[in-house]
């Protein structure tokens, strides 16, 4: 079985727990997978100084949901190909991880999928700075993660970091590549806690 198989077969073994919609507005992410010498990698991009939103930040494709998205996974494939031209026929559905919260008010849904490199990205120069690929290996790294508490709005809350090549992968994309990684089985929970 292939690694992405692997992961795969991890993902469905843990259901993803959706959260109540309420008051939140929707969004989806792609965490998006890739073969390289037979090793995954992920993909992430940094976002540029230009958005109003998570200017500068590193994220993973993603967006608010719109009127024609008939579910999430739409949400999710549309923003990857508006963001990177990774088209939505090209990525072979892996699995979902649990809703997350945005502080900015989204419930957001966590889609992971992949896709054969090298690809030929189209990137939106006006939404993405910059292309970030890593091994999941190099993520694994117990010294490239910390936990801080962050107070937000009167409420303590855990903020999760990842700190490699001069990169810092925080908040919610750090929390889902967490919860990631010990879903498909590459860290155990003890040890990212």
């Amino acid at each position: 079985m292939s690694p992405l198989g692997r992961i795969a077969d991890h993902l469905a073994s843990f259901p993803a727990r959706p959260m109540a919609r309420g008051e939140l507005r929707s969004a989806a992410v792609l965490v998006p997978l890739f073969l390289r010498n037979d090793e995954p990698w992920v993909l992430f991009t940094r976002r540029t100084e230009l958005l109003k939103k998570h200017s500068g930040e590193i994220s993973f494709p993603g967006g608010g949901a719109e009127a024609q998205d008939v579910d999430f996974w739409q949400t999710a494939l549309r923003e990857t190909e508006e963001e990177m031209g990774i088209r939505a026929s090209d990525v072979t559905r892996l699995g979902r991880l649990d809703d997350v919260y945005s502080v900015h008010g989204f419930r957001v849904r966590v889609c992971v999928g992949s896709y054969d490199d090298p690809y030929p990205y189209k990137v939106d120069r006006n939404e993405i700075a910059e292309v970030i690929e890593l091994p999941l290996e190099r993520l694994r790294d117990p010294g490239i993660y910390q936990q801080e508490d962050w107070r937000h709005k009167g409420r303590t809350f855990p903020v999760d970091f990842y700190r490699l090549d001069g990169h810092t992968i925080w908040g919610m994309t750090a929390a889902i590549l967490k919860q990631f990684m010990e879903r498909a089985g590459l860290v155990s929970a003890e040890l990212s806690a």
